[in-house]
């Protein structure tokens, strides 16, 4: 049986499909169908950061997704998305694989205390990025001259302004250009890259948005089909937006017409998962440039699998998420705290999937555990929980897809309201 590949899907909408166990992809393609009219799919989704957490490799995310879509015999275009890369290593093993979406991630060049800076200060890191050759001699001027209508609104450069834009994504940029380049030396096939700024620690303003889109047309960084800022409001892992939904809508909108005008490219939403109470915004302002990521909220609907067929394995897997909440919440952004962490012990086996997969301190709790449960995590007999979870999965196939149809669905139904 021949195997489908991943193909580029330009500025076409569309939806990422994070799979974290491999045996997600039948669930995903049933929402697709059933709710996803207007919407290309990424069916291999992973960032290096859940690879080496999960220990798989590029070659099964893509396999795995090839599998199911062969058997389903789908023939519609499809994307394969290797998430969050940073290095020229992340870049070379991920497109040996057969990756055709390349998501880079810069944040580790960001500069988080530009915006605070004084005024001293902000001036000797301009003059370090001219230095180190960041930007050349003169390079503000143009900048400087006149303003840019984006929908409606006048953006313009002041000084200060453009100078603080600067040293928070100066080094970034250069990154993001260092990283295309070794494209273009190397990847001799179509291919497409999104350029990530949302783990930040401030969301991006229009104007730094504009900053970043205006240098990546004058350093001639091509391919670039989405870019992901950091939007306001708090996206946190596993549960809906918070924040001001007016607010958002009204700076989504200058960001559209951003990447619309001086793309063209889409809008990337990460930590999209279970949003629902923006996604007919999204829907609404964004249109057909618009590409949404979901990750950690498949995990979880094959963890709702796993507890309503073995409530025993599913407490042992609570239980051990919850000896390892401290140390593997580090990295991510979230409201759920080790108090509240501590409470959950006290829940009864009637009310384990309420409180741990509907409620937002389990549903946090079981997400940035995810990596030790599935790679060092066993029950009180010695068995790798990854090994018992995926063998309820092979044997309820049907109820793991009908959870993922509904909960994934439910995304995509709302993001077409609008």
């Amino acid at each position: 049986m021949a195997l489908p590949t991943p193909t580029t899907l330009g500025l076409n909408k569309s939806f990422g499909f994070g799979d974290r166990l491999g045996l997600a992809t039948p669930g995903h393609l049933a929402a697709m169908r059933k709710y996803g009219q207007g919407f290309s799919g990424i069916f291999a989704q992973q960032s290096i950061r859940e690879m080496t957490r999960t220990q798989r490799s590029p070659q099964e995310i893509i396999l795995a997704a090839q599998k199911a879509l062969a058997a389903a015999k789908y023939k519609a275009p499809w994307g394969a998305d290797a998430d969050h890369l940073k290095t020229i290593e992340d870049i070379d093993k991920t497109a040996a694989a057969g990756f055709t979406f390349f998501t880079l991630d810069p944040s580790p060049f960001v500069n988080n205390k530009a915006d605070k800076l004084a005024p001293k200060a902000l001036a000797d890191e301009v003059a370090s990025l001219l230095k180190d050759k960041i930007f050349p001699k003169n390079w503000d001027a143009k900048y400087l001259k006149g303003s840019y209508e984006v929908a409606g609104t006048e953006l313009k450069f002041e000084k200060t302004g453009l100078h603080r834009a600067a040293v928070k994504y100066g080094r970034a940029i250069n990154q993001v250009e260092a990283l295309f380049k070794h494209f273009e030396k190397t990847l001799n096939r179509p291919y497409e890259i999104e350029v990530s700024v949302d783990e930040t620690d401030t969301p991006t303003k229009p104007l730094e948005h504009l900053f970043w889109a205006l240098e990546l047309k004058r350093r001639g960084i091509k391919n670039v089909v989405s870019l992901a800022p950091r939007f306001i409001g708090d996206f946190e892992k596993g549960i809906d937006y918070k924040g001001d939904l007016k607010k958002f809508e009204k700076q989504l909108r200058v960001h559209a017409a951003i990447a619309e005008q001086f793309g063209p490219y889409k809008i990337s939403i990460h930590s999209g998962s279970d949003k629902f109470s923006i996604y007919p915004i999204i829907g609404r302002v964004c249109g057909t440039r618009l590409h949404l990521k979901t990750a950690g909220t498949n995990y979880l609907e094959a963890l709702r699998a796993v507890v309503r067929v073995d409530k025993d394995l599913f407490g042992e897997i609570a239980a051990f998420a919850q000896t390892r909440f401290a140390q593997d919440k580090q990295s991510y952004h979230i409201s759920a705290t080790d108090a509240g962490v501590a409470a959950l012990k006290k829940t009864k086996a009637k009310d384990f999937e309420k409180v741990y997969l509907n409620e937002t301190t389990g549903r946090q709790l079981l997400h940035v555990t995810f990596g030790s449960t599935l790679t060092i995590g066993q029950t009180a007999k010695g068995r790798l929980f990854k090994d018992a979870i995926l063998e309820i999965l092979n044997n309820h196939k049907d109820l793991h897809s009908e959870l993922l149809e509904k909960h994934l669905g439910e995304h995509l139904r709302l993001l077409n309201l609008g």
